[in-house]
């Protein structure tokens, strides 16, 4: 199955249900450049991900990090952490991507002991992987029979889903890692989500930057420091971005107009409207209706 697009919330937790029907996971193929936003927006979710990329190369940010991964490698990204992927050189990135719930990687007894520890750690937030480790090459193999499990759905697939889960955690935990949690790291991941909820519930409006950073319980300037910590770009920057990627959705509506759908997202102004669109996807907003209905 490939996923185009997906919804979320207005913290930007994912709404795309990562269940089968008799299991809390969710596998399927992702074209990046498939996706409206043409690329894999700023999002989290409550599952774990793991990602192993089939063609083509992508850069995925987590929390404040960037790691490029490449053609055969993947990643693991731990539950509740915020993050994107924007594929590199037009190389037409797809991967496939594996959420599950934390509570079905192993067997309930054993949850306490050896998934909560990971899970809460401050300090991981993504492994990368590759072949070059067995571990790694274990974990990547993995999710491709998972994949091709959840393709055929052959008799008794699902107890050899829960076999292939077994194994991914086992190789991924064996590593010995030093988990550490820092109640000062909890706190600043807290304050960016409240922040990017504020404005994901406000945009319409008049958005200040006081707001924003009291969303956040934070001061004007520390607020600015968060952005640029986790995002590389400015609460302004953010807003008008997150503005323009919910204008996209509205001008595929056959009965819309560019003007109407300026003021609907917040723009005060539809140069204004369009001078930021244009920059950002290299197209009027006209263009890029035309060539969505087209």
């Amino acid at each position: 199955m490939m996923i185009k697009h997906f919804t979320v919330d207005q913290s930007y937790k994912e709404l795309t249900e990562h269940r089968t029907l008799l299991l809390p996971i969710a596998c399927y193929e992702t074209a990046i450049n498939q996706n409206i936003n043409g690329h894999i927006p700023l999002h989290w979710h409550d599952e774990i991900q793991f990602v192993l990329i089939i063609r083509g190369e992508a850069v995925f940010q987590i929390n404040e990090e960037k790691i490029i991964v490449q053609e055969g490698e993947g990643l693991f990204i731990n539950s509740g952490c915020l993050h994107m992927a924007e594929e590199i050189n037009h190389s037409g990135c797809v991967y496939i991507c594996l959420n599950v719930s934390p509570h079905f990687v192993l067997a309930q007894d054993l949850y306490a002991t050896y998934v909560a520890p990971y899970i809460q750690a401050t300090n991981l937030t993504y492994v990368h992987l590759d072949t070059k480790e067995e571990w790694g090459k274990n974990i990547l193999e993995a999710i491709i029979k998972i994949n091709h499990l959840m393709q055929k759905k052959s008799p008794y697939y699902e107890i050899d889903i829960t076999v292939q889960l077994t194994l991914m955690w086992q190789n991924l935990i064996i590593n010995g890692f030093q988990l550490k949690y820092e109640q000062s790291e909890m706190i600043r991941n807290k304050r960016m989500k409240q922040m990017l909820n504020w404005i994901h519930q406000h945009y319409t409006e008049k958005v200040m930057l006081k707001d924003i950073a009291q969303a956040g319980q934070l001061s004007r300037s520390e607020c600015c420091r968060y952005f640029k910590r986790y995002l590389k770009k400015t609460p302004s920057n953010y807003l008008t971005d997150y503005r323009i990627q919910k204008s996209k959705a509205l001008l595929q509506q056959p009965d819309s107009n560019v003007t109407d759908v300026a003021f609907q997202v917040g723009f005060n102004s539809t140069s204004y409207f369009i001078e930021k669109f244009k920059k950002s996807m290299n197209m009027t907003p006209l263009t890029f209706k035309k060539n969505k209905n087209d």
